[in-house]
């Protein structure tokens, strides 16, 4: 059977981005030259070309990193922090070809298939590794991995057929949630069950799936705490006592969804004694899974307790107030951890709060009239749904974070001035 490689094109394209065409070839001819380069110009392969990838492309460039991406799309917002390799993430050849120009590698989200990231592996080091990826991409997997750690979770059931859900249901009770196991997020992929019509409408679109059913939380809050542990080797105390490799935690935030879809971060509004329970159980994952990079778990507050539900191998959106309002943000410490630098500081500066923008953006200019606000665009079409910007606010007061949060709010309409009606009073 021949094998395929890419073959890259010298020079730029349209938007930075560069072209693969397949061409048969043995794998003696398959080359794994690097440019030369400075010193401190690490190349980092990155299975992904979203905002993710492009916020991790621009926090590369102090450090000296270049960023090289592959993403299906013609229009990956990532082209803007580096080149982009236009290429299917289930293409093998596609990833062997950006593992052979990288000196390592990462994914921006978790839906790249297990089979391109063991493929980037074998070649080049991959962080976090498909063990962690694998274990992400399965919520039933999740779940009793999470369980296993000590972590409290709704209650749940895997789910392979109707006769499944409904013993199911029998054990869980209304009202519940129904999801795919695989290939969900912002919403997709679930269904909340009230009744028996519920029920049935939900088998109707989810049913040729494999499911699992969870009881439903009325959470008090949904929260999120993302870490990050290097690769050093060194040994650091913890709550817990001593781990393998150096591990830090920002604060737990507090998130509000709209639409399945988050809206606002708020850090730092949780007590000392939730932020040692999120972290026990974050640092327990990393070190059960080896991890290397960033990690969040979200979880909800029920009933002044943490329930874990699930948890995203990567830099994640609750944690884009880090840019501005940390010493230290997720994406430049994601970047420090996989390339085996030290890593930076992860205390809050300022009070900071995240507007997340979907759909379309408010008024730039109105909105940096506003004192402390910073403006993220990621140059992604608007549609209903899309993520395509964020802001965030800084204050040296949570009392000017609250008038200004209110004004940002006002400008930006729609559901925001209840949403952070909600996030501020605490309901």
């Amino acid at each position: 059977m021949p094998s395929w490689r890419i073959r890259i094109h010298a020079g730029w394209t349209r938007a930075g981005r560069i072209q693969a065409d397949r061409t048969r070839t043995g794998p003696d001819q398959v080359s794994a030259a690097h440019e030369s380069r400075p010193a401190n110009a690490l190349r980092i392969g990155v299975l992904g070309g979203g905002q993710l990838g492009r916020m991790l492309g621009l926090a590369g460039v102090p450090l000296g990193f270049r960023c090289l991406f592959l993403d299906p799309a013609a229009d990956a917002c990532a082209a803007a922090a580096g080149e982009v390799l236009q290429a299917a993430f289930d293409d093998e050849a596609a990833a062997l070809a950006l593992a052979r120009r990288v000196d390592v590698a990462t994914f921006d989200f978790e839906n790249v298939p297990e089979s391109s990231a063991r493929a980037v592996e074998a070649v080049c080091p991959l962080y976090p590794g498909s063990k962690a990826l694998g274990a992400s991409q399965d919520r039933l997997v999740e779940k009793d991995l999470l369980s296993s750690l000590g972590a409290a979770v709704p209650p749940y059931h895997g789910v392979a057929s109707r006769a499944e859900l409904l013993d199911a249901l029998d054990s869980v009770g209304y009202p519940a949630v129904l999801k795919t196991r695989r290939f969900g997020y912002d919403g997709k992929g679930q269904a909340v069950l009230r009744d028996g019509e519920d029920l049935e409408r939900a088998w109707q679109q989810l049913g040729d799936s494999p499911l699992i059913l969870e009881a439903f939380v009325p959470f008090q809050a949904e929260c999120s705490l993302i870490g990050v542990r290097g690769r050093q080797g060194t040994t650091q105390g913890t709550t817990q006592g001593t781990t393998r490799g150096t591990t830090r935690f920002w604060p737990l935030t507090r998130n509000v969804h709209a639409r399945g879809i988050l809206a606002l971060s708020l850090p730092g509004v949780f007590d000392d004694a939730l932020q040692r329970e999120a972290e026990r159980i974050v640092q327990r994952l990393m070190d059960r899974l080896e991890y290397t990079g960033v990690l969040t778990v979200e979880f909800f507050l029920h009933q002044g307790r943490l329930l874990a539900n699930e948890f995203a191998p990567r830099v994640h959106n609750s944690g884009h107030w880090t840019i501005d309002g940390a010493e230290c943000s997720q994406f430049e410490n994601h970047l420090r951890a996989i390339a085996g630098l030290p890593l930076g500081g992860t205390g809050m500066t300022r009070h900071s709060l995240m507007f997340n923008w979907i759909g379309g953006l408010p008024s730039r200019d109105a909105a940096l009239a506003i004192d402390g606000l910073h403006w993220h665009e990621y140059g992604k079409q608007a549609r209903p749904g899309r993520k395509v910007g964020h802001a965030t606010l800084t204050a040296p007061s949570d009392a000017a974070l609250r008038e200004n949060a209110e004004r940002l709010a006002a400008l930006a309409g729609g559901q925001f001035p209840e949403l952070l009606g909600s996030l501020l009073s605490g309901t």
